[in-house]
């Protein structure tokens, strides 16, 4: 498993893999997907949306409730980050304020930003200070301010929720392609995931979604036919930062390395 200086992910919404891979909509993510790697096999873990991200983040599905609003104390990719040294933060389209820790306002959601959940933020003004306004990247890229780890969310209307997968594709080339031009991107990993298919589709609990692994490391055109969960998206995670402890279902996930 090579090691890089960031790891990027980057989580879209609620589109099964047969909807994305191929569609004529998409020619940016199909693009990537053509030139770098793609999990064919890759399903998420549950249905709706809240649960996935938390499979992402803490290994763990903690609530299908997408109205959740409680703390989660359980153990989480901000624990081990922070153990190990490594830095992270993450950027969400819509976030009203560095540190904001509520709900909305639309097209904003808290159920697709994990971090503000977790004990180790909530009650930590340092680490509440990592939850940035999606606008923030492109300031933190220039100036060379990147976190070890960068968690990026688009808001409702430009990650295929509500919005569709044509307006998604567009948002990516507009904000993701300037971030693979840079120089940083040569040791650097961004992994596109979908969070969850269609809510018809229930194979392996959210369905069969797309997954791409992009980076100049990564095996050129390579097609993975491995099965593979949230929870190995999120062993990749740590282990491509050096970091050798992970939470929940990834302590015994599969890390992908054969997309290297």
């Amino acid at each position: 498993m090579p090691q890089f200086a960031h790891v990027f992910l980057l989580v879209e919404e609620n589109h099964s893999y047969s909807s994305v891979i191929g569609n004529s909509s998409m020619p940016y993510l199909n693009s990537l997907a053509s030139k770098y790697g793609l999990a064919t096999q890759y399903f998420a873990d549950t249905h709706p949306s809240i649960g996935n991200y938390f499979m992402l983040t803490t290994g763990q599905i903690i609530t299908n409730d997408d109205s959740f609003g409680a703390t989660v104390d359980a153990d989480n990719i901000v624990r081990h980050l922070t153990a190990a040294g490594k830095t992270w933060r993450s950027y969400a389209e819509g976030l009203p304020a560095v540190g904001y820790l509520a709900d909305g306002p639309y097209p904003y959601a808290k159920n697709h930003n994990p971090f503000a959940y977790f004990s180790d933020v909530v009650n930590d003004s340092t680490q509440a200070g990592n939850l940035m306004p999606f606008s923030q990247l492109a300031a933190d890229l220039s100036g060379g301010k990147l976190a070890d780890f960068s968690f990026i969310v688009p808001d409702l209307q430009t990650d295929a929720h509500d919005g569709t997968l044509g307006q998604a594709d567009a948002w990516l080339q507009q904000n993701i392609a300037p971030l693979i031009s840079n120089p940083v991107i040569q040791n650097s990993l961004l992994i596109i995931v979908f969070d969850e298919s269609d809510l018809t589709d229930f194979d392996n609990g959210g369905g069969h979604v797309a997954a791409l692994i992009v980076s100049p490391k990564a095996k050129s055109g390579y097609k993975s036919i491995t099965p593979y969960q949230h929870q190995n998206t999120l062993r990749l995670i740590l282990r491509a930062l050096g970091v050798s402890s992970f939470p929940g279902a990834a302590a015994d996930a599969a890390d992908m390395s054969e997309f290297f």
